[in-house]
């Protein structure tokens, strides 16, 4: 894993711009803490950072390769999980390689098929290719879009990167948001729509795409889609395929020359992918390590709630019992949580949800004390429909995001002349009604069973989107490589059609993954009822950050009071509203410190037209 940067120019020379390229490059310094390298031509300027996890010496970059008059250079993040049988596939074609690493077959790979390449990779992957001879740019991305990867055109320049603040080091790009971008912090939140950077004119290349730059324009190519078509097998089948597949992604992830270790929630998901892991470290004389997430004081302050049934500690210890790992549980106090809140902001370049993202990055911290990769459990929520919003008629029904039907306080609180401005009920409404219009929705489906395929398609392309975006600036900001094999294409491509009655057999979430793991984990793992990601419940949090957003209030200059009813606010931080309290006030009050902080640290200069 690493930190890619670029820029191409058709009409300057960028061979002497090597100070920018610098600039670029360092911004991500913490996606790739082991190396730095940088490559400059007459067109086109690479930089890398680099995270060493397979072939230290032989994956250095930028890398190139040459062939007569023929340069073709490669800046890369990511993983391809079937390198060695591209490899093999290639040398057959009479291809020669220098190093062990999957980048030079990725290099490869785009020397025998050009932009086909993508359609021979599963992995997880973002990259800038740069071809001499034909004057041409490639960025492309993995099929779900797991490693990050943003562009901006400035006049006859294409300046990309794996994160924002990439693009922000380039002089040409400023850090300037528009009406739609506000419209996309206040109306959509954290879950960014595919495609929009929300800073203007920074636009993100969407996961199963790339685009192709000339000096003659670009072109936007979608290589991976979901298909539907009837789901033909039994149950059984479906079971076995499932198991196949993921007993087949796991040991393909663990795959790596430095410390491979596992996050465990004791869920479902965490546990099965662990306990596969552990067969495979067992195999090999080899003791699994694994790691889980806690707050301080949450025996004694946790509550049930909507998405979290009990705790997890007590199932963390069951499963690291059962599959024989060593494990730890790394314990957080509010003070803590405060002291970090903006660093996921940091990472991703915009304000976060806030708690929950600053214990992930404290808990990836602390990982990498020990470890370089871990494989987690992320997206199989998402992709074996596990949430109970796919059962509830009020939200199956609901003409907007399901996630949204409970989002609507942080935008209440904007000025009024903000909210008439950005009009954020018709944007939520436009943006779902996009989403909704991609659908492939199978001829013959009855009504139910189209609304399920509708909401599996909204969590697959615009909720799994954020918690990939979370993950992976929640652990690359530490330098540290999060693997999902819930997201290898085939599985989800599978998955995509097995009806949520088969997905939900024996009338319970992820009853079909469920019998997956029989044998692997179990019985009462097995059947533990979904619990989301935990969160502190101390009150001590709510106080905490209702005293930062109270200093802000009470600081003239500061720049979210253009966008705020102050007054409102200060109740919520007070204690005094009524509209919101509780986990809806610390919800409200720690993202809007984050914008505050964002505003402010980024330089943001904001228009809102007339």
């Amino acid at each position: 894993m690493c930190g890619i940067a670029g820029w191409a120019d058709w009409s300057k020379d960028l061979s002497e711009e090597r100070s920018v390229l610098t600039e670029m490059t360092r911004s991500i310094a913490h996606r790739g803490p082991d190396a730095e390298g940088f490559w400059l031509s007459k067109r086109a300027a690479f930089g890398h950072r680099r995270l060493i996890v397979i072939d230290p010496e032989g994956g250095k970059q930028p890398m190139l390769y040459r062939d007569g008059d023929q340069t073709i250079a490669l800046t890369y993040n990511g993983e391809l999980y079937n390198y060695r049988e591209l490899r093999r596939e290639l040398e057959g074609k009479g291809h020669r390689f220098k190093t062990h690493s999957d980048t030079e077959v990725l290099l490869h790979s785009y020397v025998e098929w050009k932009e086909d390449c993508v359609r021979h990779f599963n992995g997880i992957y973002a990259f800038g290719i740069w071809d001499e001879q034909r004057g041409q740019l490639m960025l492309g991305r993995d099929h779900l879009g797991v490693k990050p990867l943003f562009f901006a055109k400035r006049g006859s320049a294409v300046i990309f990167g794996s994160e924002i603040k990439v693009l922000l080091a380039h002089p040409l790009v400023e850090a300037v948001v528009d009406r739609e971008g506000l419209a996309e912090l206040f109306g959509m939140g954290a879950m960014r729509t595919p495609g929009l950077g929300v800073f203007k004119d920074i636009e993100e290349v969407k996961g199963g795409h790339y685009v192709t730059f000339t000096a003659e324009g670009s072109r936007t190519t979608r290589y991976w889609k979901l298909v539907s078509r009837k789901h033909t097998d039994d149950t059984e089948t479906t079971v076995r395929t499932i198991r196949s597949l993921l007993e087949d992604t796991v040991e393909r992830q663990l795959i790596a020359d430095k410390p491979v270790v596992c996050m465990l929630s004791g869920g479902l998901d965490s546990s099965g992918l662990t306990a596969l892991a552990g067969k495979n470290f067992h195999a090999h004389g080899k003791t699994l390590h694994t790691y889980s997430i806690d707050f301080v004081n949450n025996d004694r302050d946790f509550e049930q709630d909507f998405l979290r049934r009990d705790q997890d500690e007590p199932w963390v210890r069951r499963v690291s019992g059962h599959v024989g790992t060593e494990h730890h549980s790394v314990v957080f106090g509010p003070d803590k949580l405060i002291a970090h809140l903006l660093e996921p902001m940091r990472a991703r370049d915009l304000p976060s949800v806030g708690e929950i993202e600053t214990s992930l990055y404290l808990l990836f911290t602390e990982m990498k004390k020990d470890a370089t990769v871990a494989l987690s459990g992320e997206s199989a929520d998402e992709v074996f429909s596990g949430y109970p919003w796919f059962y509830q008629e009020t939200y199956l029904n609901a003409e907007i995001f399901p996630w949204l039907l409970n989002f609507g306080y942080t935008s209440d609180v904007l000025k009024a002349e903000i909210r008439d401005r950005l009009q954020l009920e018709a944007y939520r409404k436009r943006r779902f009604q996009e989403a909704v219009g991609e659908i492939p929705f199978l001829e013959g489906e009855e009504e139910l069973e189209r609304k399920q395929r509708q909401m599996s398609y909204l969590f697959i392309t615009r909720f799994l989107p954020y918690m990939l975006d979370r993950k992976d600036r929640a652990s690359m900001m530490t330098g540290f490589e999060v693997r999902v094999p819930f997201c290898d294409y085939r599985l989800v491509e599978y998955l995509w059609n097995v009806p949520f009655e088969v997905k939900s057999i024996g009338h319970i979430e992820k009853g079909i993954l469920r019998r997956a793991f029989e044998g692997v984990l179990p019985d009462d793992v097995r059947n533990r009822r979904k619990s989301a990601y935990p969160t502190t419940k101390d009150k001590a949090y709510l106080d905490l950050i209702s005293r930062w957003m109270l200093d802000i209030l009470h600081d003239p200059d500061a720049p979210i009071h253009a966008l705020i009813d102050a007054g409102r606010v200060r109740r919520i931080a007070e204690g005094k509203s009524l509209e919101g309290s509780g986990a809806d006030a610390r919800a409200i009050l720690d993202y809007l410190v984050q914008v505050n902080c964002w505003l402010k640290e980024y330089g943001v200069k904001l228009e809102l037209g007339a």
